[in-house]
């Protein structure tokens, strides 16, 4: 089966994009303007496009994460360290990532390039991280420009799953049992990277199960068929609405080109900067 553009296209951003998440220094480079500790980086550089906002509005745009584990960072890391300040951190810390990892300034200007009237066209409809990114100015750096870029449209991306999660009737919590039954991602990841006891995974899975989406076991879930079915309607859904609502104003020939120039800074970041095992749902080839 063809992999569709839009999820080819997710494949060389999201990498970019996370390394704000997995990269070294993240931790060291929050604490250094004041925030504490990993999780209280992770939540105020990805949410700082927002403002200072409150847990609540974390909790429904970030999707999937235990309430307590958001108000512990949540608003205490505004007191820290304003929106701003993460902002500018956040970028210049993912732009010498980039650039330590190979990114080199003329394929990047070539994406940005591409990428730009994608961001500028964009629907951003019911997608309030993509267009909190997407409102802040581009940097005139062309390797910090195409990180912005890869975050907006990431996000973009995430919105719309959040969108189709909803419409198919999924929480964010039974959502992430359905990647970890697809193989995309490990239990022993996904539920402490989001906060979760062994007791609400399991309520949560027995909730799947009973719908007759999952089988097997909480630590070790399994698809049955009507699951499968039901996640690759999901994705589905994602896909046609990444590209319907940002993407579709690249040629096929665009997309090709952007994924083939960026395939070695690709690698290079899933060979040595995102782990194997993460929650991000992006799995090495």
């Amino acid at each position: 089966m063809a992999i569709h553009l839009a999820r080819q296209i997710w494949t060389t951003l999201e990498p970019l994009h996370d390394v704000v998440y997995f990269g070294t220094g993240v931790k060291e480079a929050g604490v250094a303007i004041g925030l504490r500790g990993y999780w209280q980086t992770y939540f105020a550089f990805r949410a700082a496009p927002l403002g200072a906002v409150t847990p609540a509005t974390v909790l429904a745009t970030f999707a999937g994460f235990h309430p307590e584990m958001v108000r512990k960072a949540l608003p205490e890391a505004w007191s820290r360290a304003t929106p701003e300040q993460c902002l500018q951190v956040r970028l210049d810390l993912s732009t010498t990532l980039l650039r330590d990892n190979g990114a080199g300034d003329a394929e990047c200007a070539r994406a940005v390039e591409l990428l730009a009237p994608v961001q500028a066209t964009a629907d951003l409809t019911g997608r309030p991280l993509a267009a909190a990114n997407a409102a802040l100015p581009l940097p005139a750096d062309p390797v910090g420009a195409l990180w912005q870029l890869s975050s907006t449209l990431r996000e973009h991306r995430g919105d719309g799953h959040v969108a189709a999660l909803v419409t198919h009737g999924l929480t964010g919590r039974q959502a992430l049992i359905m990647q970890v039954a697809a193989g995309k991602a490990a239990e022993s990841v996904m539920r402490q990277a989001r906060g979760l006891s062994e007791r609400e995974w399991s309520d949560a899975f027995d909730e799947l199960r009973a719908r007759g989406a999952v089988e097997g076991e909480p630590a070790n879930p399994a698809l049955t068929g009507s699951g499968a079915a039901l996640l690759e309607r999901v994705e589905a859904s994602t896909d046609e609405a990444a590209w319907n609502g940002a993407l579709a104003v690249l040629s096929a020939d665009a997309v090709t080109e952007l994924t083939t120039s960026l395939a070695p800074l690709v690698k290079r970041l899933l060979d040595t900067v995102v782990p194997p095992l993460n929650p991000t749902g992006m799995v090495r080839q």
